[in-house]
Formats: C-alpha cells, sequence, structure tokens
C-alpha cells in the first residue's frame, strides 16, 4: 500500500434546476501525505497537537472510551501516519531514481517500448535502509525488462544486418514466406490478396503466378525434390502445383546496409511504401491446381510435406489435420485431439513426425513412423494461442506464442522447456537457422529478433523510416546457403524483405 496524494482538482459546480449551482463539498483526503505545514495550521490546537511522534487529543465531553484505551490508539494512529509518511517517501525517492535513470537512457539512444512504469510498479514494502531501497529499485526494472530495448539478457555487442531485397507485388498482407529446397532457387509468398507468388531473390522481379485459390492463401511450402508447391488457403483446400522457371540476369544489389544493434531508433509509421503497383500482372499466372485436398471443413491454414515428399499434412480450423497421400488425393489419417482452432503444422526434414499448434495453448507431435500406428505427444507450457512450432536439428522443438514467449523443448524430456525466451510482443511464425541453431522472431510490433537455442538475443533487425516492415511481421524464413540473402521476413505491409545476416559475426560476439 502507498500513500496517495491529496486531489486538488477542483470539481466544476453543477448545475440545479432554475439555475442555481451547487457546490460540491470538498472531501478531505483519507490520507494524509508528506507533511510540511504545522499540525496547527491544518487542526485546532485544543483538538490536536503532535510532539516527539505521539499524538495526544483532548477527550470531547460525550466520549465514553477509558482513558488508557483512547491513549493506546491515538499512539497507534500516530505509528500509522509515520509508517504512510516513510513509505510515501520512499515512493518519491523511488520516482526520482527512476527518472534520473530514463533520462540516461534517452541520453545513451535507447528507448522504452509502450507505456510508462505504472504507479502499481512503484508500490512496495515500507523499508528503513539504503539496501533495501536499492533491491526495490532492481526489482522494479526487472519487471519491466521486457519493455526496454537493451535488455538485461542481451550482449553488448552489435551485429552487421544487412536489408538486401524489398520483394513488393501483392495487393494484401503476406501470411507466409517460404524458400525453394531445389534448383532453381527461389522464393514464395502467400497472400491475404487470393494469390502465390514466387521471384527472383536476386533481381526481385516476380516469375510466376499462381491464382487458383478463391480464398486467402495461408502458407507455401516448396516439395523436397521437384518443382512443386504446396499451398494451403481459406477456400478450405490445399493445392498442389507445378512451376518452371527461368531466373533473370543477376542485376548490382543496391547498397541499402544498415548496422542493427539492441539500441536501435524507433521508427514512425508516416512513411508507407508504394505498394499499388500490380508487379505480378507480368508474369505467367497458373489457374488450376494439380492437385487439390479436399477434406476440411474449414479454413485451412498451413500445410507441409512430409520427408520424401509422397505425403502432405495440413492444419485447419475445423480442429484437424488430415495426411494426404499427394499421388491419389486420398485422405491418410484425419488427426483429431485439439480442442480449437489450429494455427501451424510442420514435418521433421528426416523423419516422419508432424507437430500442429493451436489456440487451445498446446502443440502436439504426431510420430508417423511406425506405419502401423501413429502416436501422439501433447505439450503444455504457454499460456496463449501457439502462433507456431518447428523442428531443429536433433530432438529439439522450439514453439512461439501469442504469451509472448518462445520456449526449447527437447523430445525426451516434454514435461517442461529446457529454455525460455521472454519478449514484449505477440511471436508469429518462427523459423530455426538450422546448421547454427538461430531462431528468427517475427512479431506483432514490427520487430523481427534473432536469438540463440539458450535464449541469449544476438541482434535485431534494422528498421526505420527508411526500410524494414512497418506493419506486424508474420514469418520468417532462413536459406543460410544462399550467397546473396539469407532471411526472409514477410508482413501485413503487403513486402517481402531480403536480409543479409552475418551470422560468423553473431556467433563470435555471443
Amino acid at each position: 500500500v502507498t500513500a496517495e496524494e491529496p486531489n486538488t482538482d477542483r470539481a466544476v459546480p453543477a448545475r440545479l434546476p432554475g439555475g442555481r449551482q451547487h457546490s460540491p463539498e470538498r472531501r478531505r483526503p483519507r490520507v494524509s501525505g508528506l507533511r510540511r505545514t504545522p499540525p496547527q495550521a491544518r487542526y485546532p490546537p485544543a483538538s490536536v497537537a503532535r510532539l516527539r511522534g505521539r499524538w495526544t487529543r483532548s477527550a470531547p465531553p460525550d466520549s465514553k472510551l477509558p482513558s488508557s484505551v483512547r491513549s493506546t490508539l491515538l499512539e497507534l494512529f500516530g505509528q500509522i501516519e509515520r509508517e504512510f509518511e516513510n513509505l510515501y517517501i520512499e515512493n518519491l525517492e523511488l520516482r526520482r531514481e527512476i527518472d534520473t535513470l530514463n533520462e540516461r537512457l534517452a541520453a545513451e539512444g535507447q528507448a522504452i517500448d509502450g507505456a510508462e512504469l505504472s504507479k502499481g510498479q512503484l508500490k512496495t514494502k515500507a523499508s528503513h535502509s539504503t539496501s533495501q531501497l536499492s533491491q526495490k529499485l532492481k526489482t522494479t526494472y526487472k519487471a519491466s525488462t521486457s519493455k526496454i530495448v537493451s535488455s538485461f539478457k542481451t550482449t553488448t555487442s552489435r551485429a552487421a544486418c544487412q536489408l538486401v531485397k524489398e520483394y513488393i507485388g501483392h495487393r494484401d498482407g503476406i501470411w507466409d514466406v517460404s524458400v525453394a529446397r531445389t534448383q532453381p532457387v527461389v522464393l514464395g509468398t502467400a497472400s491475404a490478396d487470393h494469390t502465390a507468388l514466387l521471384w527472383s531473390i536476386e533481381t526481385g522481379k516476380c516469375l510466376v503466378k499462381y491464382a487458383g485459390h478463391v480464398g486467402s492463401v495461408n502458407s507455401i511450402k516448396f516439395h523436397p525434390s521437384e518443382q512443386l508447391a504446396l499451398t494451403a488457403s481459406g477456400d478450405q483446400t490445399a493445392h498442389i502445383w507445378r512451376y518452371a522457371v527461368q531466373l533473370p540476369t543477376p542485376q548490382p544489389v543496391a547498397d541499402t546496409s544498415q548496422i542493427s544493434g539492441e539500441d536501435e531508433v524507433e521508427c514512425s509509421d508516416k512513411d508507407e511504401p508504394d505498394l499499388d503497383g500490380d508487379v505480378s500482372s507480368d508474369c505467367p499466372t497458373i489457374r488450376v491446381p494439380l492437385t487439390s485436398l479436399k477434406s476440411h471443413q474449414g479454413v485451412v491454414i498451413a500445410a507441409d510435406w512430409l520427408v520424401g515428399g509422397k505425403q502432405a499434412v495440413t492444419a485447419s480450423w475445423d480442429r484437424t489435420a488430415n495426411l494426404y497421400d499427394v499421388e491419389t488425393s486420398e485422405l491418410v489419417h484425419s488427426l483429431t485431439g485439439h480442442d480449437q482452432e489450429l494455427t501451424h503444422c510442420c514435418t521433421h526434414p528426416t523423419q516422419r513426425l508432424v507437430v500442429t499448434s493451436s489456440r487451445d495453448t498446446t502443440f502436439r507431435l504426431w510420430d508417423f513412423r511406425d506405419p502401423s500406428i501413429h502416436s501422439v505427444n501433447v505439450f503444455q507450457g504457454h499460456t496463449d494461442t501457439v502462433t507456431s512450432a518447428v523442428f531443429t536439428v536433433g530432438d529439439n522443438v522450439v514453439s512461439g506464442s501469442d504469451d509472448r514467449t518462445v520456449k526449447v523443448w527437447d523430445l525426451k524430456n516434454m514435461r517442461s522447456p529446457i529454455a525460455t525466451i521472454r519478449t514484449d510482443s505477440a511471436i508469429n511464425r518462427i523459423n530455426v537457422c538450422v546448421g547454427q541453431k538461430i531462431i528468427a522472431l517475427p512479431h506483432d510490433n514490427r520487430q523481427v529478433r534473432l536469438f540463440d537455442m539458450s535464449g541469449v538475443r544476438l541482434a535485431r533487425l534494422p528498421r526505420s523510416s527508411r526500410q524494414g516492415h512497418r506493419r506486424m511481421v508474420c514469418c520468417s524464413a532462413w536459406s543460410e546457403d544462399h550467397p546473396v540473402c539469407n532471411l526472409f521476413t514477410c508482413g501485413f505491409d503487403r513486402q517481402a524483405i531480403g536480409w543479409n545476416i552475418n551470422i560468423p559475426a553473431l556467433l563470435q560476439e555471443k
């Protein structure tokens, strides 16, 4: 509990019928603040006097209390007031310390994301020592580390993160981004404008447009060995379609690099890029799929290929995931068990394992390594929607959630995560750099941050009025062997961005 300062705002007189005004009665504050006015100026001398911390009050003529009881009560009231005074003075000192630190952070180029510290964060128990006051100050700042750009857990080093290319052509937000696993290596994007586009990574030119869906295209994944793409849509279907592209001659890439560190200054939203031009109108359009997967009764939010590419899995808002035979389009398994809509699905790169995430705050691991049976394991640890869960090399799964955390799990010990990353914004579709085990986190607050598997933040991608995402970042995708761009992000600002991340520098400075 903390003492409140008296409210000195004057109420507006209420006007009564007939034009008369009624002045509201002034109320004396319930708890006095820091006393700088002599008690004699505030109370009648005959009623109250404060002497050496003890209260004395003349007994009213009709008082029925014995003098000993009355004296004890007055002494207790005096002690209560002194405690409130000490607490109030301590809070004032704490506020001054916080203001000083905020000014120091601002002078060093750091900023605080979100609102100012609330009064509730300043309320602590009364203390009479400097060490206790220092401890309370540390506690207050630990509670707000998620809002401070320079996190206490991050490294102090800076990493070179260069924006290389912007892929502009969609007419609505981009939900998903993916990189082909076969030659030629192209970039794929799935958008709410009902299309999926394939891009030249080097030139940023649109190569192919797929327009076979009649709803939002929510995800795109490339076949592991053929020029096939798998897209999931709000029209309750998933499509498999074949593409054939010829890459244009690469042009010199403009130097739009910017050094990114943890002290990056925030940018405004006023400088929106001109995205009205439809660059996809000039590229070849595919309108008919090779195969259509139809079994869901709701939006198909994601789809992926199982290892080998002979089967595909889909995740839907009808709370089920379906496993299909690609050649025959037949439903092999319907995976039930989630209590709410599914949000994502992902397959293991080398084993017949599938992980599905859901709004029910869980994600599930499905094992199809034994053809006769399939087992399922439920992972519980998040407190809000699990937006995605992905495999890494080995026996680890990384999950991201709207509860603003990312958790790293060991498949051999599923009861609790082996690492937890706490952030200041909801997390969307994450991706892990398999070789170096670096997690790219796309956030609702337009940021993209890079962490290692132990939870240490390595960098934040640059975002300013000239570059970076200006709306929610929906997805990230690594392509660690590509010579030009090794990380891609997309968002609801209708653009995808290719980045060059100096991974050796990140790991060396960790």
